[in-house]
């Protein structure tokens, strides 16, 4: 009888072993590689100084999202620090700042962030391309009101992308404050036009092209080769939200909406990806002018 008895008592405790290892194997950790990966790009709008009683509310999001990479525009305000405090709340241990003046931009990640490099001349906002479990990451803001700026931003951005290694893994994510021709039906309704006119006439920008929206932009991207992950993961009842402008209160006219956020990726990564959708939810339309891209991948 005792012999049956040990027999299930070592049963147990092998379970019990194999458990545990399990669990322990599945964890993510800071140093070590993960086979499915999130990555969030989210300009929070002038670092929710416009907003602080919504920075808590997004911190639970962050929290809930359980995001690996997160590529963060408009950090007004905020230091090396304040980014980091930020991170760590939402399970990021790393995270680097572009700059501290103007508007920022910034990223936080699950893993090591390596081969930092800032790239400030050249660019309005500036541009960040780090490496992260193997693969480049993009920090994104072009300009915001001048098409022909931001073409000379985005040739600037694919000389770099060309001076990788060969078949680097590449993801540009963030806010590109542009048109893409994916989505050019969704603009035919001839809305954006005047709304665009009466900006370029009053404040001196040069949002349109000949009088008409620009796509020159985005069609570089995508002639290079790049994947629009959202649009690829597009179903067959797709409903257009775009990306920008949400339910939060802001002053002034800000036109209908647009997707102007957006993670391009290339091929190889592309075949990764699972998951790539603009968030929609009640929550995500009053946390900042601008909706988060999500984007999962399994590598």
């Amino acid at each position: 009888m005792n012999r049956y008895v040990n027999i299930i008592l070592i049963a147990a405790f092998s379970a019990i072993v194999v458990s545990f290892s399990s669990c322990k194997s599945d964890r993510k950790d800071g140093n070590a590689s993960s086979q499915n990966l999130r990555l969030i790009t989210y300009n929070v709008w002038y670092g929710f100084t416009e907003v602080p009683e919504r920075k808590k509310t997004w911190i639970d999001w962050m929290k809930e999202q359980q995001p690996d990479i997160v590529s963060l525009q408009e950090l007004n305000e905020y230091t090396e620090e304040k980014l980091a405090e930020d991170a760590k709340s939402y399970g990021h241990p790393y995270s680097v700042l572009l700059k501290e003046e103007g508007f920022p931009t910034g990223i936080t990640s699950k893993y090591p962030i390596e081969d930092i490099q800032r790239i400030r001349e050249g660019f309005h906002h500036g541009l960040m391309r780090v490496r992260i479990q193997g693969i480049y990451v993009y920090v994104i803001h072009l300009h915001p009101s001048n098409w022909q700026t931001r073409k000379v931003e985005i040739d600037q951005i694919l000389q770099n992308i060309e001076s990788l290694p060969t078949d680097s893994k590449v993801i540009l994510a963030g806010d590109f404050n542009t048109f893409s021709p994916l989505d050019s039906v969704y603009y035919t309704h001839g809305r954006l036009e005047p709304f665009f006119d009466q900006r370029d006439s009053l404040y001196n920008e040069q949002n349109l092209n000949n009088g008409q929206l620009d796509y020159s932009v985005i069609q570089q991207v995508l002639d290079f080769g790049l994947i629009d992950l959202e649009a690829s993961r597009r179903s067959s009842g797709y409903e257009f939200s775009g990306s920008f402008p949400t339910l939060i209160e802001k002053e002034g006219e800000h036109g209908d909406k647009r997707r102007l956020d957006y993670v391009f990726a290339t091929k190889d990564v592309a075949k990764k990806v699972t998951r790539a959708e603009i968030i929609t939810t009640d929550t995500a339309l009053i946390l900042s002018d601008h909706l988060p891209v999500v984007v999962d991948l399994d590598i």
